[in-house]
Parts: structure tokens; sequence; C-alpha cells
């Protein structure tokens, strides 16, 4: 909505342009009236809409051509007035100041007019039988009003309605020569509607339309109300109400009912709530409100957050298998201008057989956006109408900044729920089969895998000492030469390497000898496609040794070259790193360490899989 309003008062000599403005603000009828008033500013609080209003009177005795076209070209309404005693005043409407006002103002950005018939108090007739036909030939033109500066008939009215024109427009909303709202209107009231249907069943039942009611405008509807809207729509419309509730047809066709009667500001009211703009646009306020993310920090969601996707999910998992088909992701980006996931997302998180992203691999996406880039984050949630479902001042209230990674390591321990590990590794050394494996998929399964649909990570959950929490791999490119900062920014490295090329580890020494020797970042070394032969490494020692010089893990021996899905294992031990990084070497390499932290995983991986049982008999 508009910080403020610049209302310009245009017409002929004498038709009372001056004295309705000196009327309006002295509440009577000035004995003396000068050819023009200076711009007078009505405070916010005096305003109905709660909005500054700045009023500008034209003299054609006082002000030149010039001067009159910079204030058409500022203003946000213009109000033609006439004489309704004078037809000629009449007449220059439409062959001098509409044609004038046309010329002087952006062909993109209509200016509203308001027609104001003046001195009503000369004549017994009404001027709108002339006037009418000018308003259906003008679709800039909002309204008429009849006033009288003497007696003050009206005068409230006339600035009220031309504040509204600015702030409540028609033009944007509705085409007057087709008698039906516009396509971009009827798309941003399509998702309003979509974002509301709670239970996704295609029509607002009542406690639907109740929220509905509460989030836009602060009290829900008396339940006669209620009945009294429906059955307004079943006279009108066959497929309005449909178990008695409001279908997106009846939805639409109200609201076209709201601005044919002039009550336009009443699906205002209900765009704004859900972020639009004038133009119709999600406002950028609303899809990236503010959040300071301080240096060695990381963004994740926080608990109501992930209740909300997961109630979103659970709206469109209509056959209840815990995995959303192609179908029902379509069904639920339906709000989105544009398809946020592509083909990569499924080999980015875990899919069912059908290969469809699975409840967990859901969660896990929105976890992976977050993290890596909280602004997308903030912005699909505005789509899905977070703030409103949730009742949260803003997506940002979801959104959760963690402390310092210097804190972590200083405190030896962390509050963080998701970590980050860069995988370094030579050309065909088995990063990629690596990250795939966290995901579930054996060889076989990667073999299918597209190359333009391939992706550089990879999220899941683990579970360490009984805590879920997400691991995040990232294949890092491996350009020896070109390590960027975000390559090095990590809670843990891993080094991979082909136990049968005999050249592979010497890329891992390297990496980890240029970049990570005096870091206290923990690094893991992983013997790949150990269900090869192995051969002896070219390089001063062997992988073992090298670990051993510097205080590393031994190196994991890891193949996803298997009919069973491949073990997960390894991936808990770099989440166990990753979250005590302080670890000393002996406890690192300690069985019962490894041990403590692996029966905890089995553990809760074991309970995890009950409770979804259970979730699932349920829904």
């Amino acid at each position: 909505m508009r910080k403020d309003v610049r209302i310009l008062l245009v017409g002929e000599p004498k038709v009372g342009k001056t004295s309705l403005i000196m009327s309006l603000v002295s509440e009577e009828f000035p004995a003396v009236v000068p050819y023009r008033v200076e711009e007078i500013t009505i405070p916010a609080d005096v305003t109905p809409e709660r909005v500054p209003t700045h009023i500008v009177d034209y003299s054609e005795a006082e002000q030149t051509d010039e001067q009159l076209f910079q204030e058409i070209s500022k203003a946000n309404v213009i109000c033609i007035v006439y004489a309704v005693n004078n037809k000629t005043s009449i007449e220059k409407v439409t062959n001098h100041w509409i044609p004038l006002i046309t010329e002087n103002t952006d062909k993109d950005s209509r200016v509203p007019l308001i027609l104001v018939g003046n001195k009503s108090d000369l004549v017994e007739h009404s001027s709108m039988e002339t006037i009418l036909p000018i308003m259906n030939q003008y679709s800039e033109i909002e309204t008429c009003v009849e006033c009288s500066a003497k007696n003050l008939k009206n005068i409230s009215e006339l600035f009220y309605y031309a504040q509204k024109a600015v702030l409540h427009p028609t033009g944007p909303l509705y085409c007057p020569e087709k008698k039906d709202m516009k396509p971009l209107c009827v798309k941003a009231l399509t998702r309003i509607f979509k974002v509301s249907d709670l239970d996704n069943d295609g029509i607002l039942n009542d406690n639907e339309l109740n929220f509905f009611q509460r989030a836009c405008f602060n009290s829900p509807l008396e339940p006669q109300a209620l009945e009294d809207v429906k059955n307004v729509v079943r006279k009108n419309l066959i497929d309005g109400v449909h178990y008695n509730g409001l279908t997106l047809k009846g939805f639409l066709f109200l609201h076209t009912l709201f601005i044919q009667r002039g009550r336009h500001e009443t699906t205002w009211t209900v765009l704004r709530r859900f972020g639009y703009d004038d133009d119709l646009e999600l406002n950028q306020d609303y899809l990236f409100p503010p959040l300071k993310i301080t240096p060695d920090c990381t963004t994740e969601l926080n608990h109501n957050a992930y209740l909300f996707l997961q109630s979103i999910f659970d709206k469109h998992d209509k056959d209840r298998d815990c995995a959303l088909s192609p179908d029902e992701l379509r069904d639920l980006f339906d709000v989105f201008p544009y398809m946020p996931w592509g083909p990569d997302v499924n080999n980015t998180v875990c899919t069912n057989d059908q290969g469809w992203i699975t409840y967990q691999g859901y969660l896990s996406q929105w976890t992976l956006t977050t993290y890596l880039d909280v602004q997308r984050c903030l912005e699909y949630l505005g789509y899905l109408g977070y703030s409103i479902i949730a009742e949260q001042e803003s997506q940002a209230a979801g959104i959760t900044v963690t402390r310092a990674k210097k804190i972590d390591l200083q405190k030896k321990q962390t509050q963080r729920n998701v970590f980050r590990c860069n995988v370094f590794g030579d050309m065909a050394s088995g990063k990629s089969g690596f990250l795939q494996a966290f995901l579930g998929k054996n060889l076989e399964r990667q073999k299918i895998i597209k190359e333009e649909h391939r992706s550089y990570y990879a999220i899941s959950t683990t579970y360490v000492y009984g805590q879920e929490k997400y691991l995040l791999l990232h294949e890092v490119f491996p350009d020896f030469d070109y390590l960027t900062d975000a390559d090095m920014a990590c809670d843990i490295v891993c080094l991979v390497y082909d136990v049968s090329n005999p050249y592979s580890f010497e890329y891992c020494a390297k990496v980890f000898k240029q970049y990570f020797t005096d870091s206290k970042t923990p690094c893991m070394m992983i013997a790949a496609k150990s269900d090869l032969p192995e051969v002896k490494q070219m390089y001063g020692c062997s992988p073992l040794e090298f670990c051993r010089r510097h205080k590393m893990p031994p190196p994991q021996s890891f193949t996803c070259n298997s009919a069973a899905e491949p073990n997960r294992e390894i991936y808990t031990k770099l989440t166990t790193m990753a979250m005590y990084p302080h670890i000393i070497q002996e406890d690192l390499t300690s069985s019962s360490f490894w041990l403590r932290a692996s029966v905890g995983a089995t553990v809760f991986a074991v309970l995890g899989f009950v409770v979804y049982r259970v979730l699932l008999k349920i829904r």
C-alpha cells in the first residue's frame, strides 16, 4: 500500500475547485475565495485510510501550462471538477481535460480520475444522466461525485473516494468492458484460495473460511453471516458451493461481486494480506523479510517451520504413501510462479522405488535450501503462505541462525542440526557414488541416473548418540588450483580415492597438505571401490601411514557395488566427527567410540521406522 496520496484538482475557472478544498479544511463555506490555495497536507490520523493525503489546487490564472503538466505527472489521482449548472464545463471534461491528462501521464501507469460535479445546491436535477456515458467511455474514471462546497454536501466523501481510488484502485482488478476480473487478479486470488484450502479438497469449509476471515479481517464470521454468504453464491452460481463449502468459482464470484458493488477495498485487503502489491505481484518485502546473519553462522529451519512443511506435505500426499508423485509435487508447487525443484532434486534426497521424493527426502530438500540459500527458502515459504498459515510475522520467524562455529569449538558442543561435508577426490575416484550411496542407491541404481539430472549435493539424516542430524554432502569439482572459500567452508572434509587406481591417492594427499594441514576442520580418508583388488598407491607413503602422520582416522573402506543398499555406518562417523571436531586422535581410532555412536544410530533408526509405520497407519 502507498505511504501517502497526492490528489490534484483541475477544471475550468470558477467551477469551485478552491472552494471545495477550503470547505473540507474549515468545514464551512469561505466568504472570500482566492484564485488558488497552497498545497494542503492532511495527517494520517484524520483520514479514513490512515494515510497522509496531499491536496493540490490548480489555477489557470496563477499557473503556467508547464506547472500544470508537472502536477499531473506527480498526482496519484486527479479530480476533474465541473459545475452541474454549467454545460460548457461538463463538455470540457471530455474535449479538454481527459485528453490533456492522457498526454501527460505514462501509458503504462494509468492515473485514476474522479469526476466531481460541484454546485449541486444551485440545481434541482442531477448531472448523472450526462456523465454516465462519459464514465462508460473512459475506463480510467473511477467514479463521479455530485457535491456542494456551499452547503458541505458530499465534501468528505469526495476526498475519501479520491483516496480510495489510489489505495484500492479498480484498474488492476476489473475490466469494465468485459464486466469481469482481470487475469492477474484471478491468478492472485486463485493462489490465495489454494493456500487457504488447508486440506486441499478443492473447497473452503466453514473452519477454513473462518481462518481466512480472521487472517484478513481480524475477526471470524458469525455462523448466520457465513450461511448468508454461501446463499448469495448459491443463488447466482450453480457450482459455487459444494458439500456446503465454497469452491474456487464461488470464491472468485464473491470478489467479482465486491468489486462490482464498489467494495473493492475488501478484495485489496485480502490481496495485500497475502503479500500482493498494487501491480498484483508479490511484494519483495513480503518474499524477502529482513534476516540478520552474522559471519561463521549457518541457517536452519526451526520446529515451527518443520511442522508447517509437514502439514503442506500431508495436504498434497493424497494417496497417503508418504511420497510425492510427480502430479502431487506439481500440485504442491502450483502456488509458485515457477517450478522450483528440477529433476536433480530426485538425486539429491531420498526417493522411493518409483523415484518419487519421500517424506524424509522432502524435508531434507527444504533443509538443504535453507542451509545453502536462505533467501530462496524465505521466498519459497512466502509462496506457500507461511506467515499467514503459521500465524507468524514473516517467514523469518521460521529460520534459526545458529551461533558462530568458533563458539561451538570453544564450548566443545554444538546446537546445530545440519552439518556440511565437502567431498574431495580426483576424477573417477568414486565421489558421485559415495554421495548417491548416502541416499540408499547402490551401483545398479546409480547407473540409470542421466548426466543432466546429476546432483553435486546429497542430504539425508543420520543418528549420533540418539540425536537425529542432517548430513549434507557436497562434491567438490577436482580443480586443485582453484578451490574457493566455499569449497573450504565445511564441518568435515572427506577425501576419496580409488583403491584400484595407483595414482588416485596422490590428489587427496596434495589437497590435504595444501589446504587442511593446519585447519581445525576434521578430515576422513575414504578408500572407495573396496570391492575391487587394491593396488599400491604411487605416493611417498601408504594411505594408512599418511593418516597416522597427520592424526587422522585410518582410511575407511567403502563400496556401493552391492545387491543391498550401501552401508550407512560411514556417514554416521562423518556426522559424529562434524559434531565433535575437538575429539582427539585416540578417540577417533577407538572402536568403543564408534560403537557407541553407531549403536545409538541403529536404535533410533529402528525406532524411527516404527514411528513412521504408526504415523502411516494413523494417516
